[in-house]
């Protein structure tokens, strides 16, 4: 028999198109050589220009389904992308809560790219008191950093407010590292910065891509999440999962009339064109 890759468990809501959510976390950890367990927590409408309509599945539904698997097999690490209600939070946090020893990624989404809303101030308030002490690791862009940083202050405070400020409050909240991406910041290229207790930080710059993409948060996060679940350390994680982001986005196409879809798959790709070349030479 075969071994069996290491099994990662994605908590998140469909998309038809398969640029974000529960398609590209299946994607990507496929692609990085795990195998993907899933519980959809809510069903999408949309396309690759935004979200039209959300169907939240029942709290008891998401419970069952995360049960069912967590019996039967062994899983090396949970992945959190969009839950869809209060309910959901709570219900998820007391089934991680079950498995402490379970290391959790949380992409903490609170919007589509186009803006829609998908988290709502009570769920923000639940992900913060529920799911951020559980976290290993949170993945926010920096629009999401601020919001979750800085709810309870006016909005000019949340405007400018640095990303380190916003970093020491979040792991105050009780998560051990964050990860503050900075495509949406106003600079020439890319920084992302891991930050960790003790003041522990390390940024990487990367080359602005042109373009928008749709499901780059869902991909990084579900890498880092394959990287752990192989066994490398956080920072080693989060250094590979950026490698291979940033080159879904390099090899990103464009389906549809809105965002582009990062190549999750862009190695076989690269391969294919590879066979090709060497067929021609010969």
């Amino acid at each position: 028999m075969n071994p069996t890759p290491p099994v990662v468990l994605t908590f998140a809501g469909t998309d038809p198109t398969s640029g974000a959510g529960l398609q590209a976390d299946i994607l990507t950890l496929s692609s990085i050589g795990c195998h993907p367990a899933s519980v959809v927590t809510a069903v999408t409408v949309q396309d690759t220009l935004g979200v039209d309509n959300v169907m939240v599945f029942d709290p008891e539904w998401v419970e069952e389904q995360a049960r069912a698997v967590l019996e039967d097999m062994e899983v090396g690490v949970f992945k959190l992308g969009m839950l869809g209600s209060v309910e959901n939070v709570a219900i998820i946090a007391e089934i991680l809560a079950d498995y402490p020893d379970v290391l959790l990624v949380m992409d903490t989404v609170l919007a589509s790219g186009r803006g829609d809303e998908l988290a709502t101030e009570e769920m923000q308030e639940a992900m913060r008191d529920l799911l951020l002490p559980q976290a290993s690791i949170i993945t926010p862009n920096s629009i999401e950093a601020r919001r979750l940083a800085f709810f309870d202050d006016s909005e000019e405070d949340e405007e400018n407010a640095s990303l380190d400020e916003c970093a020491k409050r979040l792991l105050e909240m009780g998560c051990e590292h964050v990860m503050i991406t900075g495509t949406h910041e106003r600079s020439l290229d890319v920084t992302n910065t891991l930050y960790g207790h003790k003041g522990h930080k390390r940024s990487w710059q990367w080359e602005r891509l042109p373009g928008s993409y749709h499901g780059s948060g869902c991909t990084l996060a579900s890498a880092i999440a394959a990287c752990l679940a192989h066994g490398l350390t956080m920072e080693e994680a989060v250094a590979e999962a950026q490698e291979y982001t940033w080159a879904t986005l390099k090899g990103a196409f464009r389906p549809g009339m809105g965002q582009y879809i990062p190549d999750r798959l862009f190695w076989a790709r690269d391969e294919d064109q590879k066979r090709e070349d060497e067929d021609h030479q010969h």
